[in-house]
């Protein structure tokens, strides 16, 4: 199964949201087209002593746009002739906007995306269908500057920081990102930096036996920052590409682990002053809104470089990673949709926009 099926199908959650929205803003002022309420009166038939006329001949046939083919034969064409149409106007706009508001696309963004989407086409009647392209091309457009893979550089090792709120995930990212390195080649170490929860430093040895990468590990309390140190030394030593350090997530007071991530970066610094290369901030979609507070967070604790987004499958919030992207502008790197080692893959922009408003490939 490809990724954009799994994500499709485990997207159901926020598709279904915004899939059963846009039907239901449309059928509710809609029509169906006039050619399918009743059918042309027949033509009286010549009598027999009457000689049939000559058929006229047709002019030539002026192009329609309903049947142009590309993008515009798909949005404004045959593609739902049958369906419902709504004339696209203030209503229709305020019905989309407010739709898009409860998929958690939050205001500011949803009232850009009706704007661009309204421009230069109020006035025409549009079926669901076709207001699912519309708004699967816009939400890709503004996704598309952001969906980067996580860059790798020459540097070893290159060190990847790590950081989170608790539950968001970061373990499980971390641990198969290591997965998928070490599977493309790459040689790994990772870093159980998050001292404090016994759980966490389990979770990452199992995916470090599962993934044939060591872990670093220090005794329950110790300082993050000695073992970063420490397993900088390590990566060096055995020509690591990658340094993975994992980080503590509590944000119950903020003063303490501020210092303790600028203690971590500052003495791995001393061992490499350019790092750490990335910092990862790894995000819970089942949080909605609340993910645009944890960037603004972390942007401050951290010099964030790059997203994940874990358990879009569990969420009917999906549309915050368009919030994201647009408020932010801050690279997507990868996107979650389950627990096994496939279910993250790199973000792409024209999939992920088509799987949240219901279409296909």
């Amino acid at each position: 199964m490809s990724f954009f099926s799994k994500l499709r199908d485990r997207l159901t959650r926020s598709s279904s949201k915004i899939d059963e929205g846009l039907n239901d803003i449309v059928a509710e002022g809609g029509t169906t087209p006039e050619n399918a309420s009743h059918s042309p009166e027949p033509e009286p038939r010549p009598s027999a002593a009457e000689p049939a006329p000559a058929a006229p001949v047709a002019p030539p046939a002026t192009p329609d746009p309903a049947a142009r083919p590309g993008m515009l034969g798909r949005l404004f064409g045959r593609a739902g002739t049958d369906e419902p149409r709504r004339e696209l106007d203030d209503a229709m706009l305020e019905d989309l906007e407010e739709m898009l508001i409860q998929a958690d696309m939050g205001v500011e963004t949803s009232l850009r995306v009706t704007a661009n989407l309204a421009e230069g086409r109020m006035g025409r009647r549009v079926s669901a269908t076709e207001l699912k392209e519309l708004l699967a091309d816009e939400i890709a457009r503004i996704m598309t500057p952001v969906a980067k893979p996580l860059p790798l550089y020459p540097k070893r090792p290159q060190v990847v920081l790590v950081v989170g709120v608790n539950g968001a995930g970061k373990t499980t990212t971390i641990g198969k990102l290591a997965s998928q390195f070490k599977a493309a080649g790459k040689r790994v170490v990772i870093a159980a930096g998050d001292t404090f929860r016994a759980a966490a430093v389990e979770q990452l040895q199992i995916w470090g036996q599962r993934a044939g990468v060591p872990v670093m590990t220090a005794p329950e309390g110790s300082d993050p920052a000695s073992l970063a140190f420490d397993a900088m030394a390590r990566a060096e030593a055995e020509g690591a590409d990658l340094l993975m350090i994992d980080t503590a997530g509590r944000l119950q007071n903020r003063q303490d682990l501020m210092e303790e991530l600028a203690k971590i970066v500052r003495v791995i610094r001393k061992r490499d002053p350019s790092a750490p290369h990335n910092t990862l901030l790894v995000l819970d979609a089942t949080t909605g809104q609340n993910a645009l507070n944890q960037v603004e967070t972390f942007q401050k604790l951290a010099d964030v470089s790059g997203l994940v987004m874990t358990k879009l499958d569990g969420t009917a919030r999906g549309g915050v990673l368009v919030a994201l992207a647009d408020r932010f502008g801050l690279p997507i790197h990868a996107i979650g949709v389950g627990e096994q080692i496939d279910d993250l893959d790199a973000f792409d922009a024209r999939d992920f926009a088509r799987a949240l408003v219901g279409l296909g490939e």
